[in-house]
């Protein structure tokens, strides 16, 4: 587990400022939830994070490394699965170890010894075609995992489900996620998802097109234990969390 520190953060591009001072901690263990509109400069802030991309001004630190500006520090994933359809499932799960140099065999072991944890039991040697949409994004989760199990950067990973998978996979995320420990920057414009996910949401509002940089305006703290997060949103204190992030939002 580690903590991430965005210390500061701004970025412009062609004369036009997106992100303006943009600061937030993500606590070890914890799982929090960058959530904004569409356009507003979350995967701005994700590519800023994930280093793929030089902020202007400020810095990104895990467990007190600066990071900034370095690929390959975090695990990250996308909105499409991208699994590499020539590719069995162990082989697209296990190729980050071997990228990293471990033994084709032994990186297959490693990756099968979670298969049944990540929900991918009987899969291994099965085509990403063979998989349904559900099945794919656990596969996806897990070769995020095997690239770096301190820290997991998801840009919207759920976005693509179908409403009844997508339940199903938001409860299986936070059953893995307890169970390892997982630190987690969830990027969403969901706020119901970002309420059933999180511990901590940023809210992030601003028009860069229109001249209105960029912001984190407030913050909302989820107290529900996640073991109990599929009731919590039939209840009243799920409502008012939800009046005051939309409230944020504006």
């Amino acid at each position: 587990m580690a903590q991430l520190e965005v210390g500061h953060v701004s970025v412009a591009f062609d004369g036009v400022q997106v992100l303006d001072d943009i600061s937030l901690t993500v606590p070890a263990g914890h799982i929090a939830c960058l959530l904004g509109p569409s356009g507003c400069g979350k995967t701005t802030l994700f590519h800023v994070v994930a280093g793929l991309s030089l902020p202007d001004s400020g810095s990104v630190e895990l467990d007190g490394r600066d990071i900034t500006g370095a690929p390959g520090q975090l695990a990250y994933m996308l909105q499409k699965d991208l699994l590499l359809p020539e590719k069995t499932i162990v082989d697209n799960v296990s190729l980050p170890l071997v990228l990293r140099g471990v033994p084709r065999a032994q990186a297959r072991e490693q990756a099968i010894a979670l298969f049944d944890t990540f929900g991918l039991a009987g899969t291994a040697d099965r085509w990403p075609s063979e998989l349904s949409g559900g099945m794919r994004q656990r596969a996806a989760l897990l070769r995020s995992y095997l690239f770096s199990q301190d820290f997991m950067l998801l840009d919207e990973p759920f976005s693509a489900l179908d409403a009844f998978t997508k339940a199903d996979m938001h409860a299986w995320f936070l059953d893995v996620a307890e169970r390892f420990g997982t630190t987690a920057l969830v990027v969403t414009h969901d706020v119901d998802e970002a309420l059933e996910l999180a511990d901590e949401i940023f809210v992030m509002r601003g028009a860069p097109q229109a001249g209105r940089p960029t912001r984190i305006v407030g913050t909302e703290r989820i107290p529900c234990p996640r073991a109990e997060r599929a009731s919590f949103a039939l209840t009243e204190e799920f409502l008012e969390h939800k009046r005051q992030v939309l409230a944020l939002l504006g």
